[in-house]
């Protein structure tokens, strides 16, 4: 049980270790208005719980998304951050301390999408894993990862919200949300490999 338990936690680790900036930058966002904190929680155990069901069937012999496909969700955080980007210039000239200026990132389904999106590696690791694990630490393995999105959400808002953070990023708050999430939008879609597909296609 506890080698189950060390394997998932470096298992949960090395899958989700980029999760840390995502969500630091949404709690860092939270502090400034939108999203709320509950939502980022909530979204983030929505889209992990989402990646462990895929993997769970995917290991059962099943194929919900075929794997040329799942590229695609990297358009989540693209279409997001170019949409929050879109709403900063526009709000370039309002005063910092309006309300309406305040970052909006995401929703509770927002922040699902983009935990999703960035899940490729997670089912491609956990699918033969669990195909070949028994049942029960199957079980073990999911409820220490359940855990440890406790643990990231705690660490991400932590340093999202540290007042030595958020002086730091002040002059460059506006700017950092949409270039996080077209960043990983893009990372997604060109690592994936779906722009080479979709230019095949197209030629």
């Amino acid at each position: 049980m506890l080698a189950t338990i060390g394997s998932a936690i470096g298992l949960f680790a090395a899958t989700n270790i980029d999760d840390i900036v995502v969500l630091t930058v949404l709690f860092l966002a939270s502090s400034r208005g939108k999203p709320r904190p509950w939502q980022i929680i909530a979204g983030q155990y929505l889209g992990f719980i989402t990646l462990v069901v895929i993997s769970v069937i995917a290991a059962l012999g099943l194929t919900i998304v075929p794997d040329e496909w799942v590229g695609f969700l990297g358009l989540i955080p693209l279409g997001i951050g170019i949409w929050t980007l879109v709403r900063g210039l526009r709000r370039n000239g309002d005063d910092d301390d309006d309300d309406d200026d305040k970052i909006s990132a995401v929703g509770l389904w927002g922040v699902a999408g983009i935990t999703i999106a960035n899940g490729a590696d997670n089912i491609s690791l956990y699918t033969p894993i669990f195909r070949t694990s028994t049942p029960g630490d199957v079980v073990i393995m999911i409820v220490v990862f359940l855990i440890l999105v406790a643990v990231w959400c705690a660490a991400g808002r932590l340093i999202g919200t540290h007042k030595a953070v958020t002086e730091t990023l002040e002059r460059v708050e506006h700017w950092l949300v949409p270039v996080v999430f077209i960043g990983l939008g893009l990372f997604i879609l060109i690592e994936s490999g779906v722009i080479v597909r979709l230019f095949e296609v197209l030629a």
